[in-house]
């Protein structure tokens, strides 16, 4: 890939089940948070797979859009958007009640010294939500923050693990859970946590910072010594076609690529892409935040873009100086401090 165009036609082209999968939920869709990283190409990908069944339903977008491009190029993919401040009741309110709704607000970074906006992005406004939607189905975006570390040579977490957050940020994912659960038995509406970690784009992700550090001959931190990821536009599918699984009480989904994967390895990798030295500080813990995605690959298949693929096209990138966003996933925290 060369270009910014050709990265998001990848990342938002629909798969044969998604097009399969769309002509089974009744009703239009919304997506509440569409400006973020994920956002557009999520929403573009609903609609592509709209066309492509030659179905008749509505892509509605709703974000701050402090980025009026965003908006704008939305609107040209044929999604309607709208302007709205979610913390707003009563802009919130005015939004259309429809049948399905993936819930993607939430702030992450900026936490220290902010907490208070963060729970109440992260934890009330959720409930608002929950409350004002409770005819819609309802994918939740969360975080595979919502657990321990692990031991290494213990395997990942699965759906069953016992969460333990550590940090503000990471306990507000689960407090935003918490309250969507009492909503959803309460007025049965059909919800999925959708625990996400972390989506891969060429423009941002694990993937890139490794691989940046590599070129510009920075040292490698290794304390956090393995991750898992995938493809966000993997992600995207699997989130679309989640509206499917929504229940009351809501359903847990772990959502990554099936491999436990080093940093030590992936460092080495992009060194040889790049024909550099790679340099390493600190050594590997013996935990590391992982998660156990089996059940998702059982539901949608295993992802379509596997984890070599991921490494060239991100090394290719690095090498011809492409467009990035400057929004670090900070993998390596392991002290919750976002």
């Amino acid at each position: 890939m060369k270009t910014v165009e050709e990265l998001e036609d990848l990342l938002s082209r629909p798969s044969d089940r998604l097009i399969e999968d769309i002509a089974k939920i009744d009703g239009d869709l919304m997506i509440l948070g569409i400006g973020g990283k994920m956002g557009p190409t999520l929403g573009k990908m609903a609609k592509r797979a709209i066309e492509e069944a030659n179905l008749q339903k509505r892509v509605i977008g709703v974000s701050r859009f402090s980025d009026e491009s965003v908006r704008n190029d939305l609107e040209a993919s044929g999604i309607e958007t709208i302007r709205a401040d979610l913390l707003n009741d009563e802009e919130l309110k005015q939004l259309p009640k429809v049948k399905n709704l993936i819930y993607m607000a939430g702030k992450k970074f900026g936490t220290q010294n902010n907490e208070h906006l963060t729970w109440a992005m992260n934890t009330y406004l959720p409930g608002r939500v929950a409350d004002i939607f409770k005819q819609s189905r309802i994918v939740v975006f969360s975080s595979g923050n919502v657990y321990p570390l692990t031991s290494l040579g213990k395997g990942e977490c699965t759906e069953e693990y016992q969460v333990n957050p550590i940090g503000e940020y990471a306990q507000s994912c689960l407090g935003r859970e918490r309250v969507m659960t009492y909503f959803s038995k309460l007025n049965h509406t059909p919800v999925l946590f959708f625990r996400l970690n972390y989506a891969i784009d060429l423009r941002y992700g694990v993937l890139l910072e490794i691989a940046k550090k590599v070129y510009t001959g920075q040292a490698i931190d290794l304390e956090m010594g393995a991750v898992n990821f995938i493809w966000q536009g993997d992600a995207n599918e699997y989130a679309i076609r989640s509206l499917l699984h929504c229940s009351s009480p809501p359903k847990v989904l772990n959502i990554t690529g099936p491999e436990k994967i080093s940093v030590r390895w992936l460092a080495n990798e992009f060194g040889k892409r790049f024909k550099k030295e790679v340099h390493f500080h600190s050594e590997e813990e013996t935990t590391a935040l992982l998660n156990n995605a089996s059940q998702s690959h059982q539901l949608f298949g295993y992802p379509r873009v596997p984890l070599m693929d991921m490494i060239d096209w991100t090394a290719e990138w690095v090498s011809q100086d492409g467009s990035v966003y400057e929004k670090p996933t900070h993998f390596q925290e392991r002290q919750g401090a976002f």
